[in-house]
This record gives structure tokens, sequence and C-alpha cells, in this order.
């Protein structure tokens, strides 16, 4: 129990049962922790990486390679753990590609800082150090950076291919149409204003079903929805649809405030049906005199309004999601309608072709052959779950770098190049630089070459041999695209395959991890509250500290 003596007079201030660690423990510790965490997904970088087998608390599995997936599925507990995980989300939110080289390089400028913390380096020194590093890597990493546009398709291809190489998801062959259809969709959802190319990934839908096989994964130009058509009695194909978005119940709702109807005799229930029925009736006439030949309602349809619209011809799908409608209005013009008074042709959309089709025993509907979509889908096949679920990774992590590549326009080359050439710029210039930051600029550059490393052992090659022989080779002027070949198990010029990756998940790598290990070095002293006193537990379990002198509350 931790005591704190005021005026003589003793007061309590952490509750029984709480722990807390104090200077250079507390930054040993956490130091230990987030390195821990980027061991963990060291492993998995690169083409030859490994994988890793998660098992829920209900048994659930997933087998991937995806840093971001792994560190998100960990279920970790102690909070220095939590804010390496937030690296790998930060790093995937923004440009969805680069996590695992996120976090590893993260968690090498934590081991570096710990030896500098041991030879006396104050931690503040090391964080402007290391935020000095990061200001100059941003600089050389921009001066070495090639272009590249949406009209690129070889190299926009190949960025592709690079960002899901280590996932293990069938042939090259196979990746190599994974990559195309991402293409294809990234280069149909980018909306061009003026010299700028903007790109929303949201309105790339990746749908996915078990059966069949990789190669059956297809691009739909337009959405598909895992729906079914509402009656049996509806067409269930249309082609050059008219489609109408309603955000209305098509049924009898009932009354704001509580209402009772009194019937003191059958014509009374009669009259009472009739009503109804002439009310759903009307709802489906306006639909029909709408021109409307496909309707998606967010909300029910009653079985007699479906009725009318399968007599009418039109064919509807009930309870559609709020995503589903926004990716429908994008994708086929039409205006989302929230009062059936207000629906005119002027709302409709328009698809070439709205098809019920049998998938594995499920009905789903397909919206395609749009004019035009800013909205599009990928449908994900594979012969098992967890053969779909990484699929679905390997093209999330292809749209990202895609989109990433697009967006800012550049590009550096892979296989550690980058990272070496960078690392050696920033060598010369910590001695310009001088002072204890001279020390934290060149742990920085060595943390850097943690990537080279990891990517030679995973290749089975000597890394300390391997990183010699790269930073001669990056001294001449021809060799700063030279990095790690792991096919070949040797080094060589990165630009000639096209191994290269977007300038934007490098740098957002370097910025999320500086900042994440910024905030641990600045920690010396971790409470956590477990007790029976204060309110209610904080971050990392941190709960109130009651009891606290008059005064002394803060």
């Amino acid at each position: 129990m931790a005591e704190n003596q005021l005026g003589g007079q003793q007061y309590l201030i952490l509750p029984e049962g709480a722990s807390r660690l104090i200077g250079k423990e507390a930054q040993r510790t956490n130091i230990a922790v987030g390195y821990a965490v980027s061991s963990i997904v060291r492993t998995t970088l690169g083409p030859k990486g490994m994988d890793k087998m998660l098992v829920s608390e209900l048994g659930d599995i997933i087998i991937t390679n995806d840093g971001a997936t792994i560190l998100q599925e960990m279920n970790v507990e102690h909070p220095i753990a939590k804010i390496m995980v937030e690296i790998a989300k930060t790093q995937d939110k923004e440009v969805g590609d680069g996590t695992t080289s996120a976090v590893i390089i993260a968690g090498e400028m934590l081991k570096n800082a710990g030896g500098l913390l041991d030879q006396g380096i104050p931690p503040a020194a090391i964080i402007k150090g290391f935020e000095m590093a990061r200001t100059k890597a941003a600089e050389v990493l921009n001066s070495i950076a090639g272009k590249v546009d949406l009209e690129d398709e070889d190299k926009l291809q190949k960025i592709a291919m690079i960002s899901m190489g280590s996932k293990n998801i069938g042939s090259a062959e196979t990746k190599k149409m994974l990559a195309k259809l991402a293409l294809q969709a990234i280069k149909q959802v980018s909306i061009k204003d003026g010299g700028k190319v903007t790109i929303d990934r949201d309105f790339i839908k990746l749908e996915k079903k078990e059966g069949s096989s990789i190669e059956e994964t297809s691009f739909i130009n337009g959405v598909l929805i895992d729906k079914e058509v509402t009656h049996p009695g509806m067409p269930k194909s249309i082609k050059n649809a008219k489609i109408a978005l309603l955000d209305v119940a098509l049924e009898i709702e009932k009354t704001e405030t509580d209402a009772r109807i009194e019937i003191t005799s059958p014509d009374q229930m009669q009259a009472f049906l009739a009503q109804e029925e002439k009310m759903l009736k009307n709802m489906a006439d306006k639909i029909s005199k709408s021109g409307a030949t496909v309707i998606f309602v967010q909300k029910g349809i009653d079985d007699v309004a479906q009725h009318y619209l399968s007599k009418a011809g039109i064919m509807a799908v009930r309870r559609a999601k709020k995503s589903d409608m926004e990716k429908l209005a994008k994708a086929t013009g039409a205006r989302l309608v929230t009062s059936l008074d207000d629906l005119t042709q002027a709302d409709l959309g328009f698809a070439g072709l709205v098809d019920e089709r049998k998938i594995s025993g499920e009905q789903m509907v397909f919206v395609e052959k749009c004019k035009d979509p800013k909205s599009v889908t990928i449908f994900i096949r594979g012969g098992a779950k967890q053969t779909v679920d990484e699929v679905e990774r390997a093209i999330t992590d292809a749209l990202g770098a895609l989109a990433s590549a697009v967006e800012s326009g550049r590009y550096v080359t892979g296989g550690g190049s980058t990272e070496i050439e960078v690392a050696s710029k920033i060598r010369d210039y910590a001695t310009d630089v001088g002072g204890r930051e001279q020390l934290a600029i060149q742990a920085f550059a060595d943390a850097l070459e943690v990537i080279p490393k990891t990517l030679a052992d995973s290749a089975g090659m000597d890394a300390i041999d391997t990183l010699v022989s790269l930073r001669t080779k990056h001294k001449s002027a021809s060799g700063k695209s030279y990095g790690i070949d792991v096919y070949t198990n040797s080094i060589a010029d990165m630009e000639k395959p096209g191994v290269i990756e977007p300038l934007k998940v490098k740098l957002q790598a370097l910025s999320s991890a500086t900042e994440a290990i910024a905030a641990i070095l600045r920690i010396d002293d971790m409470i956590s509250s477990k007790g029976r006193g204060g309110g209610g537990g904080g971050p990392g379990g941190m709960g109130g500290m009651g009891g606290m002198p008059p005064g002394h509350e803060d």
C-alpha cells in the first residue's frame, strides 16, 4: 500500500492491491514489452515470412501473416502492448499496408533506446534525436522516390503484387490475377479533381463466399448484395433495371403513441383490413408509377405489399444494410428516398443487369453492368473459410497500397533497399549533428536495418554478411536501389524485377513508430490501481486515486 506523509499525517494514495513501477524499472519493463510484441510479428515479414495460428476463446481459428490482424486478434493486456497494436491500427487505417514493417521498426527503436538509457542518455535527448532522424528520413525518402500515376498500370500492378507477396494465397499467377482485380477496382472508383486523385476505399466492397477456388474471384462493375429477392413470384433477373432506393417501411407501422382500436362488428373488422390492404396497394402503385423495376428497401416489406409489387413485375429486396444502400447509390446513380410521395423518375438509378443467383447454397443479388459506377465489388472465392479470409486480407493490402501510390504519386524500391539507403544517409547526418542526439540518430538508423536483416533471415541468408554487402553497394551512386531478392537468396537491384512500394507507406510507418516510441519513452511511472478504491478504470486498468489529501486531488 503506497503512503504519503504530509504535515505529520499519513494519507492513503493508492488502494489495496495496487502496483507501481518507477523510473528505470518502468522504462525497462515498457521497452521489454514493446520489443516482445514486435518480435511476435517479425517472422511474418516478406514473401518467405511464416504464418501465425490464432485460436480464440470460442475455438475460432485464424491463420495469417498479416501484422494488423495478428496484433488485433492477440487480445493483449499490457498498456504498452496496446500502444504497439495502435501503431499497426494507425498504419492499416491510413495506408492499408506496411503494418508489420511499422511494428518491427518500432520494436527495434525501443530496443536501441534501451541501450542508450543504460548509457545514461536522458529520454528527452533520445526522443529529440529520433524526431530529428525521422525528419531527415522523410527528406531522403522524398529525394529517392520515383513517380507513378493512374496510367502506369505495369508499376501499379507490381506495387499490388508486392503488397500481397507475403500472403499464402496460391501461385504468382493467382496473385497477378488478384492484383489486376484490385487495380481495376481502384481505377473505377478514383475521382480526378484537376491534378489530384482521390480514392475512397470504402466504396470498394469485398464480398466473400466459401466454395469454388481462388481463381473464381471476380470483379463486379456494381454491387453484390448478400440478400435474396423477397417474394417467389417476383422476377429473378431484370435487364436495364431502373432502381429505387427506399429508406421507408412498406408496411403499416405502429403509431408513435399508444392507441387502441375498438371493433364491435365483423363489418368494421372487414373495413379495417380492407383499408390496410388499400394503403399497402397504394404504396406499390406509387413505386410502379415512378417507373422503378427494382427496389432495395432498408426496412421491411409487408406480405400484401410484396404481392402487389410481384403483380407489377417489380423485383424487391428488403432489409438492405445502410452501407450497401450507400454503395448502390454510388454505383447506380439512384437517390435514397425517405418518402414514397417524393419518389420520381429522377430518383431512379440504372444497372444493365440485376440478377439473383445461387452461390454455395445461398441466394445473392448481383447489381452489375452499371454506367461508370463509383462503387464496385470484388467477389472473393476460396475452398475454405481460412483461405477466403486470407485472400480478403491480401486484397485489402493491395487496395491500400494502390490507393496510397496513386494519391501520393510516388514510389520507392522494396526488399530492404530503401531502409538501407535511408540508414546510410542518416548516419552521415548524425556526424554533422553531434552531441547526445547523434547517438539517438545513429540508433534510429540501426533500427531501420532490421527490415533487410529480417528479410535475409527468412530467406535463409546470413544476415550480417548480407547487411555488410548492402552497405557497401549503397555507397556507390548506382547502388541506391539494391536490396534482398528472397527468391534467389542474393542482393540485387530491386528496380529491375519491379519490387516497388508506395512512398506513403514508408513515411507513415516511420511517423507512427517514432510518435509511439516517444510516448513510451516519456513514461517513468506506471501505476496500476486494481484495488477497491477510486472510480472507474482508465486505459491500462488505471483506476481512480482515492483518498488524496484536501487540495491535492489533481
